[in-house]
């Protein structure tokens, strides 16, 4: 970004007159300034001063200088100005939104101390700093001001972020604070940020950074958390100044710093992330600028200076226009100002996250913004200034926008159709879709409110052509999926997205209802349709009606008139909707009625007076009285109950009108005693349920209010008795029996017996309610309730009467139950088959008259065939066994399957009539091979055959036929059939009887005859394929011959002969017909050689303009030329196209070359323009005369080219003189040189050269130097004695040239001579620089010859000192190299010891290279692993250094697999706490533990080893900081789990001793998450088993077991944890990678756990002690108790203990005791104890003790008794090294402590 000067807004005066403050409002709409005189001037944003207004001071009579203005801001909405002012005051002006307003104090916030500075950057949100140092808020919404925070420092600058949620705070300690009302997400911290060097008066918050600047003329950009990122430092630079004040611009990606006469600008560069300095801006005489105001667009910055002066300068990257309509000024990066040049409107697109923004564009009719950033894409809308950015991933500019909607902009990109709303930075929706025209996709985007729906956006479009969805924008579901049986060309949701209109390819209108899910169609013959915009109204044309729903809720009212014309548009304006119509030339317009479309805008913006008063005004008609019913329901819904009361009026429905008018009635009386609109009374809420027939909530409502009387009359006015009863018995009302008995007699007054006999029935008078229902003609009612009620089945009487009422009413079926129910069963059956209930008799039947059963089946099958339900008869006849009549049902019912079932079981003469009929019925069906077997059981087989040939199928007929009849029979048949067929014009039935008998060519000949030779054609292909290009050609010849052309020409190309169709064109002239299908058919050139045929047929004028319409003109004439027809060539070249001409001639000159024809083709090459052609001619004849005559005649520039021909001619010959004369004469003296260089007759070419070419003649020289070289030795004494001549000459340079010319590899005494005589001359003889260039040549190939020294003196001859070292060094002369460098170049000394050290370093002399470099020297021992050597040396060193070597070769060891060379590496060299080794530790460890061959006595020394290493690690642990680390426990457990496998191995082979050792392995379990738990499982399952502790083994070989399977599977999902619960053997350990236990060994525990599994004494649980918890366990399972492990067999020490002086450490009593006698036994067994000698263990080995106080023999008559034991006793004794016993039982606590000089 640069700045440019724009103009000076104000003019400077001649003093100081500080311009304290400016700012720019929101929309950069006004510029306000504050000069020296504490008055406000207000500018327009283009610079013009349109008004002012005077500050005033906190109290008016300390006057008007008592204050200065510190701090100025517009508000967001750009209507108020606070003024932050030195007199502790706050004040904020409204200044209106026009020029001129009056200016008015609207807030005012008093303060403690001075105003410093200001800022206002959210609604109602004022930040301001005090000199106290508070940083406080003021809310100009309650007029009241808070503190932030705040600090001891005075503020001098205030800056907010871009998005004015968060603030800097600058104080004169060089402190900077931040604080953020809202983060935004960002994480970054809040308070005290960084410390500057000096007050940030220059502070401004960027995109990306922190820039501050002060007095100490360095600007500083800090990070997001206060590091330093970059800094500019001017502090030498002594034209600059302090930095006063800095202002960032509004995308936060550029910088503004002012100083004096100076404005400094920072540019953030997104690639690099660094800011990039511009040019500054200087202008000289504008002394300190004091003020910078950024317009909010960001393309101007205002600077006020000391003097009062106000500079604009514009700060654009760049301009331009676009289309000639719009001016886009790049302000930054990330931000483009779009301005309307013909409206002068703009709009700021800006990227929100800071991306560069690429190129702009302006689509949908120059309303619509586009443009990309790498990461995102931006769009807006120009008219609403609506802008929005959403995250895009770049897609190659491949989108396509469509911007048919006002709301929302579609993008389509690979098969996604994706919608970003105008204003919003999120992305709408996102579906999969092939559809985009903009009339198959429809988005609605809140176009009508609706109550109670915030947010309204729908989307439909095409998920296939024939398929619709809908889905919900807001909440991004799915609303609906619609399918249609056509194609969709056309489809749009209505304003609230509540239906859907589309159109079908059969231009079927349709309606879809999206919350009902219905479809209907409700046009056809659509050909236009629209909504009509801000309603619920439908315009549709169908051919000539225009069709107008005004209730698209009730479809099938349309209101249509006529029309002449198309719809073209529709247009609702100025409240008129007009339907625009072309009739042809004119255009009509139809108005609709408006107030029907306005009734249903008033309906959905719930304004339902308006609608009421809008109905009153139209006459009833359907559509008005459907809208009455509408808004009925809408006003009951919406309890707008007089609107409902109206409405019911209008449409006459008087009852609903007067119950409403009473209700109103209430409701008016309640909202005047109750206020409101009385609606919710409960009367008015009872009849409103009562008006929706919810008897039910009115009474609940009454119920609620106790208002039983109202709810019981509700019930009596509507005749509800029972509800009415219930309510009373609900409530105990007192009239419950009086109600009851109203309710009864009422029931008989009315005549309702039959009410009244189930209330008699309720209340148990069974006699009574028998009566009443006889009364009431119910006799099935009262025999259901005699039949219920024993007493009454008993009573004859009652019985009696209820039959006999029964049998008179006809009702026979009841009265058969009844008399069933008496027992009388004949009287029963009886009935029920007077009743025709057979079911019933049946049953009956077979109960009590089983004989009768068969005869009442048959007449339930004669009913059911009266009744016409022959289906269900059939079942019935076949019970009754009348098979006849199943079967004659069975076809009746048309249950062909259930009748050929019952005939397949007749005899053949029975069934043999109807099987024909059913074969019938299956032909008609066409399924022909059912009705063929019918046929066939009927004997029908000549009916069957006439079925298959009646259906065409010819080959089934004949199959059957064949069957039936012979081969030569059935072809006569055929045949004979066929010819009359053939007569009879059927040719198709005919071809298939020929076909299926198998005479194909019969059918091809009657084919032949009727002349279809398409048909014929069609069997050929299909019967004699071979034959088909032959019968296309034959039938293409016969055609010919006939002339019949069109057809001949089809057979011709089925051949593929087109040159056929082509020249029987040709034949008959007709050359258009043969161009077709020579351009159709033949090849790339065939129909452009037919069009020259023909051309050349017709000649003239006709051929140029043939060929000039098939644009073959210039083809014809080469084509011509080329074939030799020169004649043609040249009549058409003559009559059409003059310039080609020559070219003819031309060719037709070469022609005649060729033929030998030459003074022919001379006339024509100059005819030709070409006599060079003819020239070139003669001379390649070597006709030398001729060639020059023609040359001289007509080409004098080829004369020269002739007496070259010739020249060459006589070198060729050898005749060098003549040759010579010709050259010179064409003036081509360089060819004589070229020429002789040839012949190898250098003298003669340097003598040519010399005479006619001088300047060529150094340059030949060197030429012939080179040759003179490449010959060898004869070409070396050449150049020597030019070499010689040269310097006797006195011409130095050429003489140094030719030595080092010389090149003779084989003498190379010769070579340096050579070069050292090149080097003397240029030394002596030439200058400066080019004896140093010759000397550089030189002496490398002298290095390279390696003479050293010559190239190392000839170097330091020219005082090149490092390049004479370097020679030395080459050639390994270090001491010369030395002595040069420390008496030549001081400086190089250290360059030469270096080489020195890498030269040893290559060469492998390391025992030189430790006295030069240690370091080096250990690396080198270390590469080349002598080891020994290398920490001989490094323990020279320091402690550090060994150990890093040591390191080092203890990972070696290990790689190698030698762990334990590296654990005894650290046993000699201790193990120091560096974490670094920490991972070498922790594998010694892990490479031990799993070793095989480590459970073993033999094993102690290793595991004593390893625990003396992590011994001394954990106390140096200790003394270090890596002390209670992670790491500090994890080896203090290693060194606990050493400790158990060193004892372990100790207790080894001690019989006394086998016990702990089990023990110990047991323990040893509880650390499986650092041991293989497999190997650990087993050693601890064979210890157990050792020591007959059986049930322990078997548990633990058996875990081991399921391990060693886990490890085989790979997992352990498999493993069963249930034996251990309740212990503290972790379940959770790591898999093993391998097994460590070998197969064998697998085995013999598998079979041992078998084995012992079958053993009923084996319990498999683990031993418990008294803590009801498993013995080796140190946690309590009931309680959590956590025991102690004794130090000896890690099991818990529970009683009878031992405790040691260190805290933590115990051991169990007995063990220890055990212990140590075991001990006194072992030392017994030493030489000299008893007088043999017997193996000690390794641990009993040497001067041993138990106690730091043994003075007495360690058993009777032991003559033994152990001294102390010093340092470097041997190491391997007792249960831990006597050397270990301070150094590691004592930590444990084993023994009391012991004093320093006894370990």
């Amino acid at each position: 970004m640069q700045l440019r000067h724009v103009r000076t807004l104000l003019a400077p005066q001649d003093g100081t007159a500080r311009v304290t403050c400016m700012a720019w409002s929101a929309n950069s709409g006004r510029f306000a300034v504050c000069t020296a005189e504490r008055v406000v001037l207000l500018y327009d944003e283009h610079g013009e001063r349109r008004d002012k207004f005077s500050t005033k001071p906190a109290d008016a009579k300390y006057g008007r200088k008592s204050y200065v203005v510190k701090g100025m801001a517009f508000s967001p909405d750009s209507t108020k100005i606070a003024i932050g002012q030195t007199d502790n005051i706050v004040y904020v002006y409204r200044i209106g939104e026009e020029w001129g307003d009056k200016k008015v104090i609207c807030n005012k916030f008093i303060q403690m101390s001075a105003v410093t500075c200001l800022l206002w950057p959210a609604e109602n949100t004022i930040v301001f700093g005090l000199a106290e140092g508070k940083v406080r808020l003021a809310n100009t919404k309650n007029n009241k001001s808070s503190t932030i925070y705040g600090t001891d420092s005075y503020v001098v600058s205030l800056a907010s972020n871009v998005s004015g949620k968060g603030i800097l705070s600058g104080h004169a300690d060089g402190t900077i604070v931040r604080f953020f009302f809202d983060d935004e997400g960002s994480g970054e911290s809040q308070g005290k940020l960084v410390m500057h060097p000096c007050p940030p008066y220059a502070l401004a918050w960027a995109l990306n950074s922190i820039v501050a600047a002060g007095c100490d003329k360095k600007i500083v950009a800090y990070g997001k958390e206060g590091n330093v990122i970059q800094t500019f430092d001017y502090s030498r630079d002594s034209s600059e100044k302090e930095f006063t004040t800095a202002a960032a611009s509004p995308g936060g990606q550029a910088v503004v710093i002012g100083s004096y006469d100076r404005l400094r600008v920072l540019n953030w560069s997104p690639r690099r992330g660094a800011w990039e300095e511009a040019k500054p801006k200087e202008i000289p005489h504008l002394y300190t600028i004091t003020s910078l105001a950024w317009k909010r667009d960001g393309s101007r910055i205002c600077a006020g200076t000391l003097c009062g002066g106000v500079e604009q300068f514009d700060c654009c990257l760049r301009r331009s226009i676009y289309k000639n309509k719009f001016e886009m000024t790049y302000v930054g990066p990330s931000q483009v100002i779009v301005k309307n040049l013909s409206t002068g409107t703009r709009v700021v697109l800006k990227s929100h996250y800071g991306y560069e923004i690429d190129e702009v564009k302006i689509l949908g009719k120059d309303r619509y913004l586009v443009a990309h950033t790498s990461n995102t894409l931006l769009l807006g809308d120009i008219n609403s200034n609506k802008l929005s950015e959403v995250a895009w991933q770049g897609s190659g500019g491949n989108e396509k926008f469509f911007f048919d909607n006002e709301n929302v902009c579609m993008i389509f990109n690979a098969g996604e159709l994706t919608l970003v709303e105008y204003g919003s930075n999120d992305i709408l929706g996102s579906v999969r879709t092939e559809f985009v025209n903009p009339h198959l996709v429809s988005v609605r985007i809140n176009e009508r409110q609706q109550r109670g729906v915030e947010e309204n956006k729908r989307l439909a479009y095409l998920i296939d052509i024939k398929t619709i969805a809908t889905v919900d924008l807001v909440g991004n579901y799915s609303v609906g999926t619609v399918s249609h049986d056509s194609k969709i060309d056309w489809l749009e949701l209505n304003e609230t997205g509540h239906k859907l209109l589309f159109r079908d390819k059969k231009m079927r209108l349709q309606l879809y209802d999206i919350g009902s899910s219905t479809k209907t169609t409700i046009l056809n013959y659509c050909s236009y349709v629209q909504w009509v915009p801000g309603s619920d109204v439908v315009v549709a044309q169908s051919r000539n009606n225009l069709c107008i729903w005004y209730n698209i809720d009730a479809p099938e009212r349309v209101t249509m008139f006529p029309l002449k014309g198309d719809v073209v548009n529709l247009e609702r304006n100025d409240g008129k909707t007009e339907v625009i119509v072309s009739e042809g030339v004119n255009t009509v317009s139809y108005t609709l009625d408006e107030g029907l479309i306005e009734f249903g805008t008033a309906i959905d913006d719930e304004d339902y007076h308006r609608a009421t008063a809008f109905l009153e005004t139209l006459e009833m008609s359907a559509e008005t009285e459907a809208m009455w019913k509408t808004l009925s329901k809408l006003a009951l819904e919406a309890r707008q109950l007089h609107i409902a009361e109206r409405c019911f009026a209008a449409l006459g429905n008087v009852a609903k009108a007067r119950f409403l008018h009473e209700t109103n009635a209430i409701a008016d009386q309640a909202a005047q005693e109750h206020g409101g609109d009385g609606t919710d009374h409960y009367l008015v809420r009872a009849r409103l349920a009562m008006l929706d027939k919810n008897y039910k909530l009115a009474e609940m409502i009454f119920l609620e209010q106790n208002a039983t009387e109202e709810a019981m009359d509700m019930y009596q006015e509507l005749h509800m008795w029972d509800e009415c009863i219930v309510v009373a018995e609900a409530k105990g009302h007192p009239m419950l029996d009086k109600l009851r008995r109203g309710y009864y007699q009422w029931l008989l007054d009315t005549q309702q017996e039959e009410k009244a006999g189930e209330v008699q029935e309720g209340q148990g008078d069974y006699l009574a309610a028998v009566s009443l229902y006889l009364r009431a003609g119910l006799p099935a009612k009262a025999a259901r309730l005699a039949m219920n009620r024993d007493e009454l089945m008993t009573n004859g009487d009652v019985i009696n009467r209820i039959s006999t009422a029964l049998i008179r009413g006809e009702l026979f079926e009841q009265a058969g139950d009844l008399f069933e129910k008496v027992g009388n069963a004949r009287k029963a059956l009886e009935c029920y088959c007077k009743g025709n209930a057979f079911l019933k008799a049946v049953e009956l039947a077979r109960l009590a008259f089983p004989a009768e059963v068969v005869k009442l089946e048959e007449a339930w099958g004669d009913h059911l065939v009266q009744q016409k339900q022959l289906d269900a008869a059939i079942n019935h006849y076949i019970e009754a066994r009348c098979s006849i009549k199943a079967i004659e049902a069975a076809l009746g019912a048309r249950q062909w399957k259930k009748a050929i079932y019952i005939l397949d079981l007749q005899d053949k003469q029975t069934a043999a009539k109807y099987y024909p009929k059913i074969a019938q019925h299956y032909a008609a069906l066409q399924e022909y091979q059912i009705a063929e077997e019918l046929y066939i059981k009927g004997d029908q087989t000549k009916d069957a055959i006439d079925m298959y040939t009646q259906a065409g199928l010819w080959e089934q007929a004949h199959k059957l036929a064949i069957k039936c009849m012979s081969q030569e029979d059935v072809s006569v048949l055929y045949i004979t059939q066929a010819q009359e067929m053939e007569k009879q014009g059927k040719y198709k039935e005919a071809e298939r009887l020929y076909i299926t008998v198998d005479e194909p060519d019969l059918a091809i000949t009657m084919y032949k005859k009727c002349k279809m030779y398409d048909e014929m054609v069609r069997l050929v292909a299909k019967y004699h394929k071979d034959l088909l290009s032959d019968t296309h050609l034959h039938l293409g010849k016969e055609l010919e011959v006939e002339g019949r052309l069109q057809e001949a020409e089809y057979h011709y190309l089925q051949a593929k002969d087109w040159k056929a169709t082509v020249n029987m064109y040709r034949m008959n002239d007709m050359w258009e017909e043969a161009y077709r299908v020579a351009k159709a058919h033949g090849g790339a050139n065939s129909y452009k050689h037919v069009a020259y045929m023909w051309a050349k047929s017709l000649g003239g004028e006709a051929a140029v303009k043939l060929l000039s319409k098939f644009g073959l003109l210039e083809m014809a004439i080469d084509h011509a030329a080329d074939s030799g027809v020169f004649e043609f060539a040249f009549e058409l070249a003559r009559l059409s196209m003059k310039q080609k001409m020559p070219e003819i001639h031309l060719k037709y000159a070469m022609f005649l070359e060729d033929e030998g024809k030459f003074e022919e083709a001379e006339a024509e090459f100059i005819k030709a323009g070409k006599p060079k052609e003819a020239v070139l001619m003669f001379v390649h004849n070597q006709n030398w005369d001729a060639a020059q005559r023609v040359a001289e005649a007509h080409d004098p520039d080829s004369v020269a080219d002739v007496l070259v021909g010739q020249a060459r001619f006589a070198f060729e010959h050898r005749e060098f003189q003549k040759a010579e004369a010709f050259l010179l004469r064409a003036q081509r003296p360089e060819l004589a040189i070229k020429y002789y260089k040839e012949a190898d007759m250098w003298s003669e070419a340097l003598r040519i050269c010399k005479e006619y070419v001088p300047g060529r003649l150094e340059e030949l020289q060197k030429e012939c130097g080179r040759e003179a070289a490449k010959k060898g030795s004869g070409g070396t004494e050449g150049l020597l004695e030019q070499a010689r001549e040269w310097e006797q000459a006195g011409e130095y340079a050429r003489a140094v040239d030719c030595y080092l010319k010389v090149q003779d590899s084989s003498n190379s005494v010769l070579m340096e001579k050579c070069l050292l005589k090149a080097a003397e001359l240029a030394i002596k003889f030439l200058s400066q620089s080019q004896s140093m260039e010759v000397t550089r040549t030189v002496a490398p190939q002298l290095v390279a010859m390696k003479k050293y020294s010559s190239a190392a003196e000839l170097y330091l001859n020219m005082d090149l000192i490092r390049e004479a070292i370097d020679a030395f060094i080459e050639g390994e002369e270090w001491s010369k190299a030395k002595r040069v460098a420390k008496e030549l170049d001081p400086r190089s000394e250290e360059y030469v010891d270096q080489r020195y050290k890498e030269y040893l370093k290559n060469q492998g002399k390391v025992d030189s290279l430790v006295g030069v470099d240690v370091m080096a020297a250990l690396d080198m021992y270390a590469e080349q692993e002598q080891w020994e050597k290398c920490l001989e040396v490094a323990a020279k060193q320091n402690y550090k250094v060994l150990h890093k070597y040591v390191a080092l070769y203890a990972t070696h060891l290990i790689r190698e697999g030698s762990w334990d060379k590296a654990l005894s590496l650290y046993v000699q060299h201790g193990a120091p706490v560096n974490p670094q080794n920490f991972n070498i530790y922790k594998r010694l460890f892990v490479e031990m533990v799993n070793a095989p061959g480590m459970n073993c006595a033999e094993a102690y020394s290793s595991w004593a080893d390893l625990r003396d290493v992590l011994f001394s690690l954990c106390e140096n642990l200790v003394k270090s900081s890596e002390v209670n680390t992670p790491a500090h426990a994890e080896f203090e457990t290693m060194l606990l789990i050493s400790h158990y496998y060193a004892t372990r191995s100790a207790a080894q082979g001690v019989k006394q001793l086998d016990t702990v050792a089990a023990r110990l392995s047991i323990s040893l379990l509880r650390h499986t998450d650092l041991l293989p738990a497999d190997k650990a499982f087993y050693e601890a399952g064979i210890a157990a088993k050792a020591v007959n502790w059986e049930n322990m083994a078997f548990i633990f070989l058996n875990r081991f077991l399921d391990f060693s399977d886990a490890i085989e599977e790979g997992n352990l999902d498999a493993l069963d944890h249930s034996d251990f619960q309740g212990t503290d053997i972790p379940f959770e350990v790591p898999l093993p990678a391998h097994q460590h236990v070998p197969e064998e060994k697998r085995e013999e525990v598998r079979d041992w756990v078998l084995t012992m599994s079958m053993d009923q004494r084996l319990e498999q649980v683990l031993p418990q002690d008294e803590r009801d918890t498993y013995e080796a366990s140190l946690v309590a399972a009931s309680t959590g108790v956590h025991s102690l492990p004794c130090v000896l067999t890690g099991y818990p020490v529970l009683r009878s203990k031992i405790e040691f002086k260190r805290p933590g450490r115990e051991a169990n009593k007995d063990t220890w005791n055990k212990f140590l006698m075991a001990v006194k036994v072992q030392l017994c067994q030493l030489p000299g104890a008893t007088g043999e000698k017997a193996d000690a263990p390794l641990w009993c080995q040497g001067h041993l003790f138990y106690s730091a106080d043994i003075t007495q023999p360690c058993v009777p008559r032991c003559a033994q008794v152990p001294q102390p034991v010093v340092w470097g006793a041997p190491k391997h004794q007792l249960l831990l090294p006597v050397s270990r016993t301070v150094l590691f039982l004592s930590p444990l606590c084993f023994y009391p402590p012991i004093n320093t000089s006894q370990p």
